[in-house]
């Protein structure tokens, strides 16, 4: 975890920030990262709760669904990013690395894949569509990142490469020199400034939020599933962009080719694909039931 103060030129040179990233209560760590992960799941499941009728589920189905994304969430996003940091977790010595999850290593898409294939096997002994269990997912995803971002932030992390735009954000690491995954080195001592891409993946996943749910409120979807579909295609065109700015990415073995960045696109180009064939299917079922509806 890094050490770090925090300034925004934007605001004045006077302004700077030194946040807590944990706190102490009787001898056990607390961390606020994980603060904000637990309020992402509350909220995510205060609003599916009260909006689940539009998504067609029970409020028992949204709670199976948050217990369930819970472990599946924390489960697929470590063994995800292990899988891509193979030497740091394998091998002898490191073995021991697999569960010291306190210090950080878990990666958003290996959560969401896990737990896909968690709700998939509950759809089918439920006897409940998919689609549906994955809108209530793309619901609860947009909200649960959109807050859990501001994790990184108090843990001085998921930032960009250096750059001078007026909403650069200042780091000054106080006591470690911080080398990134680009082989980048940041002398301690030294104010640093970088975009703060967790910001911009905050501000990009709340309108992506806000997009869906007044879309929800004016509209039907046409079938279960399409809320999930937005989803994956809006915050795959997002994490696309703005993972081409981190400076903490992991890589394909030895290539430049950035993991997140590679299944962003090509989840988002997947998820568009599915919206248009599935609009067009459905447009056309319409038009020949009225068509046939004229000629009774």
């Amino acid at each position: 975890m890094n050490t770090a103060s925090i300034s925004f030129p934007l605001f004045g040179a006077g302004f700077v920030l030194n946040p807590l990233a944990y706190f102490t209560i009787f001898g056990f760590d607390i961390y606020i990262y994980g603060l904000f992960i637990t309020a992402g799941f509350a909220l995510a499941t205060l609003y599916l709760i009260k909006r689940r009728e539009i998504i067609g589920l029970t409020r028992d189905n949204i709670l199976d669904l948050v217990i369930m994304a819970a472990p599946a969430g924390l489960i697929g996003s470590r063994i995800y990013f292990m899988i891509f940091n193979f030497e740091h977790y394998f091998g002898p010595g490191n073995w021991g690395n697999i569960f010291q999850i306190r210090e950080g290593g878990l990666a958003v898409y290996g959560g969401i894949i896990l737990s896909g294939i968690a709700y998939l096997i509950y759809s089918r002994i439920k006897k409940i569509p998919i689609g549906c269990l994955l809108d209530a997912a793309g619901f609860g995803l947009f909200i649960g990142q959109a807050v859990g971002r501001w994790g990184n932030f108090f843990n001085r992390e998921a930032f960009g490469i250096e750059t001078a735009v007026p909403w650069r954000m200042g780091l000054t690491f106080d006591q470690t020199t911080y080398v990134s995954t680009l082989g980048e080195t940041f002398l301690a001592g030294v104010t640093h400034y970088f975009h703060p891409t967790f910001l911009y993946e905050m501000l990009w996943n709340t309108i992506g939020f806000l997009l869906m749910h007044i879309f929800s409120k004016r509209f039907k979807t046409k079938y279960p599933g399409q809320y999930f579909l937005f989803y994956v295609a809006w915050y795959g065109l997002g994490r696309f962009w703005i993972e081409g700015l981190r400076v903490d990415s992991l890589f394909v073995g030895g290539t430049d080719i950035r993991i997140s960045q590679a299944l962003a696109l090509l989840s988002c180009i997947c998820a568009i694909v599915l919206l248009i064939i599935l609009q067009v299917r459905k447009y056309t079922y319409s038009s020949a039931g009225h068509s046939e509806n004229i000629s009774e």
